[in-house]
């Protein structure tokens, strides 16, 4: 309809990660954006978290102080993105456009999106070998790199031996790399992933 805003009315957001909060629009022919600003709402309590108008645009909570933004050159877009999520940022989202048509008159709209801040552990990892793959000629160089996903920091550490038996702690990092290969570096190795 007539000056809808779009999003989602659910967003599961990952602890220490970061969310976009989708708020667009169709930009219609006669009417100017007079303010735009994002509220939460949390333990019955509502505060404003960003204005744009004319001045600009302000943060006007300190805990979200570099940490918010809205895109700035795409008209239409009005998304909230909220960097380093924090558990305490889980609440209602509300983005509120107003609008001043032609003859002066301001039209209101909103939308709500229940954010929820969650701590996910770490997934387990997968390696991924060098391009050449993993049979290689002494005096080559190659990597593996290790990823895993969930709240971060994720922090890795390599191993050499299998996960059951003996194993020695290599380095700690998610890359595992070698200059110039060695026949005795032939055997098997693994990564392990950790968060908080």
């Amino acid at each position: 309809a007539f000056l809808d805003l779009s999003g989602v009315h659910e967003i599961t957001g990952t602890w220490m990660g970061s969310t976009t909060l989708p708020c667009t629009y169709v930009p219609p022919e006669g009417f100017t954006v007079q303010t735009l600003s994002w509220s939460v709402e949390r333990e019955y309590s509502t505060a404003t978290i960003f204005r744009r108008d004319g001045s600009g645009d302000h943060i006007l909570l300190s805990k979200y102080q570099g940490r918010v933004s809205v895109p700035k050159h795409s008209p239409g877009d009005a998304s909230l993105l909220i960097e380093n999520l924090e558990m305490p940022d889980s609440g209602h989202y509300t983005c509120k456009v107003i609008w001043r048509s032609t003859d002066n008159s301001l039209i209101t709209s909103e939308m709500t999106t229940t954010v929820k801040v969650v701590k996910v552990a770490a997934t387990k990892p997968i390696i991924r070998g060098g391009e050449r793959g993993l049979t290689l000629p002494a005096g080559a160089s190659t990597s593996l790199s290790c990823e895993a996903s969930g709240s971060p920091p994720i922090s890795y550490r390599w191993f050499r031996g299998s996960p059951a038996g003996k194993a020695a702690l290599l380095s700690s990092g998610a890359e595992l790399a070698w200059h110039s290969l060695r026949l005795s570096d032939s055997g098997t190795y693994f990564c392990e992933a950790q968060n908080r």
